[in-house]
């Protein structure tokens, strides 16, 4: 199986982390000349309009730096990934009321938005395949989102001063390392564990929405959702290659 790696892959500029949250990478047509590979999705969330080899690999309107670098005759399979609307770092929904409980949701979703951050970044070390480099960077502005809410709502963040893979929570620890054991068998494993933390995430923000009324919450927690749902599709589409 091939894969782009991302020493051939031109990588996310600062300018292209100013918005968003999620990059989904994938394959795309091969090609030749300066423009980002083709795709059929919507905006995702970056800008841009892709970022590729040539005509190679891009992610449609997705997440790179404008042209992109052209790299001659690019590698690729079918189209690229993308899709949803923008989730940028700024909460710009209004503050509500949070329950005792909701607070302590809030809590958990630092906790999660991290573990993934921190699982795909190692994963990025192990395996050199740039899902994972893209969907880590989104993470990371995910828990700044998080973090806006738990600064609103007066509450401790549980992830302050923690090093990667190190979390407070006895659970979260071990779903960590048993997903970076997995992981670190194989790529295949490492997809795997992808999926397992989206669809995870995915459950837990379904369930935090329910009776929630906050504005600012209900954003942020909407935002997460659908990025996580987009992740799953980008790991699910790298997996079955």
């Amino acid at each position: 199986m091939k894969t782009i790696t991302r020493r051939t892959a031109t990588i996310l500029t600062a300018g292209a982390l100013g918005l968003g949250g999620l990059a989904v990478a994938g394959p795309a047509l091969a090609g030749v000349g300066p423009f980002a590979g083709p795709g059929s999705a919507a905006a995702a969330e970056g800008i841009g309009l892709g970022y590729g080899m040539g005509s190679g690999y891009g992610m449609g309107s997705g997440y790179g730096m404008g042209r992109g670098s052209g790299m001659g005759s690019g590698y690729g399979m079918g189209s690229g990934y993308g899709g949803g609307t923008c989730m940028g770092v700024a909460v710009t929904a209004e503050k509500g009321t949070l329950t005792s409980a909701q607070k302590t949701t809030l809590a958990s979703m630092a906790q999660e938005e991290k573990l993934a951050h921190d699982l795909y970044a190692a994963f990025v070390a192990r395996h050199d395949v740039v899902v994972f480099d893209h969907i880590a960077a989104a993470e990371t502005r995910h828990l700044t989102a998080v973090r806006t809410l738990l600064q609103r709502y007066g509450v401790t963040d549980p992830t302050a001063d923690q090093p990667a893979g190190t979390f407070t929570d006895k659970t979260v620890q071990a779903t960590y390392d048993k997903l970076l054991a997995q992981g670190s068998r194989s790529l295949a494993g490492a997809l795997a564990a992808g999926q397992q933390v989206e669809r995870d995430d995915i459950a837990a923000l379904k369930a935090a929405l329910s009776g929630l009324a906050a504005p600012d919450a209900k954003q942020v927690y909407s935002n997460l959702r659908a990025a996580s749902e987009r992740h799953l599709i980008a790991f699910t589409r790298w997996a079955d290659r």
